[in-house]
């Protein structure tokens, strides 16, 4: 709960505990009218009434502020348990009603039991992750004996097969990224790196596909250098230069800069539609092209997106449907400058 909805909750005004214990004050005000009605058929004079009814009517306004008081003590302790769930118990210590004794029991149980389930949930979690990784990791030795034993092949057939690997490989990465995007023991290494040494690298791994769709590269030096990740920022630029790659059947692909230090990776692709370009960062989102190619997973770009900003990185794209698309990163942030 924000410190916001904290004070809201705890303003407990004069007029909430009247309304809640409107039901005693009609009550009070029915008993004041049968007894006016009862001394005007015996012809007793009003004043008769009127007199301890308004001695009742201070004896219980008077109860009623007292009340009033503990009342709001005791909400506002209890506010402060969303602010203070290690201390819950002893907020609770010294309330001295059986009433207060029983919500302070079921409230220990209900705490008891939130803690078995976040265990649980967590030691699954953990798990799971475990798994996962183990998998991915076992994973790249088979993939890693099939390259070798393909590079020794020129063919068409061996050519299709290590694209065919290489897809494999992006997508284990994929899993890998993933899992470890959240974790606790993420390995970021900040340290200066040249962009071009990482273009050319990312280049290298996706020369047969380049080479497999007969598509033009137009790449000349950016000569950047930045203080960043130099793993996590490949991993970025591989999966934008594979969806360009992937979306584009005829034409090129240009890498370069825009305004000293924004890297762009402009395609003449299918583009993106209109409506599809403001959530193509969103979690699982395909899109119109994605939707059609079945085999779309709508990790990529999300991934990009949170490693960017973890990096400190801003991503993003322009497109016009039919023509081409163009992603940016602009690397100012974690420009190197000279001491």
């Amino acid at each position: 709960m924000t410190r916001e909805e904290t004070e809201y909750f705890m303003k407990y005004g004069f007029g909430n505990y009247l309304k809640e214990r409107m039901g005693r004050i009609i009550t009070f005000l029915v008993c004041v009218c049968l007894f006016g009605v009862t001394f005007f058929f015996y012809r007793f004079p009003l004043k008769a009434v009127l007199y301890p009814a308004s001695l009742c009517a201070l004896v219980l306004l008077g109860c009623l502020f007292a009340e009033y008081g503990k009342v709001k003590k005791k909400h506002q302790r209890l506010c402060e348990l969303s602010t203070l769930p290690d201390d819950l118990m002893e907020v609770l210590k010294d309330f001295e009603h059986q009433e207060d004794r029983d919500y302070r029991e079921l409230m220990q149980r209900l705490l008891e039991r939130a803690e078995e389930k976040d265990y649980a949930h967590q030691k699954q979690l953990s798990d799971t992750m475990e798994y996962f990784t183990t998998w991915v990791h076992q994973i790249k030795t088979p993939i890693s004996s099939m390259r070798l034993r393909l590079e020794g092949l020129d063919s068409e057939v061996s050519r299709a097969l290590s694209e065919d690997l290489m897809r494999i490989e992006q997508y284990v990465e994929m899993v890998l990224t993933y899992l470890r995007l959240d974790s606790e023991t993420t390995d970021y290494m900040f340290r200066e790196c040249r962009v071009d040494a990482v273009i050319k690298a990312t280049l290298r791994r996706l020369a047969g596909q380049f080479i497999g769709r007969g598509l033009k590269l137009a790449y000349e030096e950016t000569e950047l250098t930045v203080v960043t990740d130099e793993k996590w920022l490949a991993f970025v630029l591989e999966q934008i230069l594979s969806n360009a790659l992937k979306y584009t059947p005829k034409g090129g692909i240009t890498i370069g800069t825009k305004e000293s230090c924004v890297l762009y990776v402009k395609d003449t692709g299918l583009g993106i539609a209109p409506e599809d370009l403001p959530r193509i960062f969103e979690k699982g989102y395909t899109g119109y092209h994605g939707r059609e190619d079945k085999r779309a997973s709508g990790l990529g770009l999300y991934l990009c997106k949170r490693i960017c900003d973890n990096l400190g990185i801003r991503v993003r794209a322009e497109s016009t449907l039919g023509e081409g698309t163009c992603v940016y990163l602009d690397l100012e942030q974690h420009m190197s400058r000279p001491e």
